[in-house]
């Protein structure tokens, strides 16, 4: 029986996934495989800092460390790019247990302005990004993750929770997201764990693109008074993936905004 996991993380260069890269790191057991589209530097120094983060655990120093940790450039809109994601992975490091599918993609409108969301190119890509891609990543790597009974994780929005965010059409895919991340996890089952987070506003580039002034009302409405962050996120993706009884479940990191 194997000692360690391989979990391949899309959207990884920066932000959430990132974040979620670095923590599993930090577990010792985990080998990581980053995706990124196009910033290539950004996933090399993420590399590093995995590396680092694990000497820095005591778990440093093996022969075979460069097999722990790599990237692989891939866009995840198109089907062929995906499977050749898994199947690099696949090559690469023999198994797969984690997936966590965290790509995503709005245009920056006014929510409560209908001219502004009548735009058919928004409302195409957003279901196609932000729903199909998921489903398609999760057909790539299904075999996979029922021959070690793994776990499925998407990166939803508190805007598929609670109309809010950047569009219309990025709140109704985002909740279209969560019923898909529910209908997978019946299907999939025993075998496999389906679940999704859910983070309301954080300051990654994405959350950088709301205005000020928009930002700051978000952090007094939210109960906590504070933004989540990343780290946060990250946290649940792991605890999600580690747990062997939870499925179906979309976990709201909001500090409190939906409430």
């Amino acid at each position: 029986m194997t000692s360690f996991k391989v979990a391949l993380v899309t959207g990884a260069s920066r932000g959430v996934g990132a974040a979620v890269a670095r923590t599993l790191a930090e577990q010792g057991n985990t080998r990581v495989v980053i995706n990124y589209h196009s910033n290539a530097d950004a996933a090399k120094q993420l590399l590093n800092e995995l590396t680092e983060i694990r000497r820095a655990t005591g778990h440093g120093g093996t022969s075979d460390e460069r097999l722990w940790f790599t990237a692989i450039q891939a866009d995840t809109t198109k089907r062929e790019e995906m499977t050749r994601l898994v199947q690099q992975t696949l090559e690469q490091m023999g198994r797969l247990d984690i997936v966590v599918s965290n790509v995503g993609w709005t245009r920056m409108t006014d929510f409560m302005n209908l001219d502004d969301a009548d735009s058919e190119g928004d409302w195409d890509r957003c279901f196609d990004v932000n729903v199909k891609s998921h489903f398609r990543l999760f057909r790539a790597c299904q075999p996979h993750l029922e021959r070690t009974k793994g776990v499925f994780i998407a990166t939803a929005s508190v805007a598929g929770v609670k109309p809010s965010g950047s569009s219309l059409a990025y709140a109704v895919t985002k909740a279209a997201l969560i019923h898909l991340v529910k209908g997978l996890a019946i299907i999939a089952g025993p075998k496999i764990r389906v679940n999704s987070v859910a983070p309301g506003v954080l300051m990654t580039d994405w959350g950088k693109g709301f205005p000020a002034e928009k930002v700051r009302a978000v952090e007094e409405k939210n109960v906590l008074k504070r933004l989540a962050t990343p780290e946060d996120v990250a946290e649940q993706v792991r605890f999600l993936a580690m747990s062997r009884s939870i499925t179906g479940m979309n976990a709201i990191i909001d500090a409190g905004f939906s409430l």
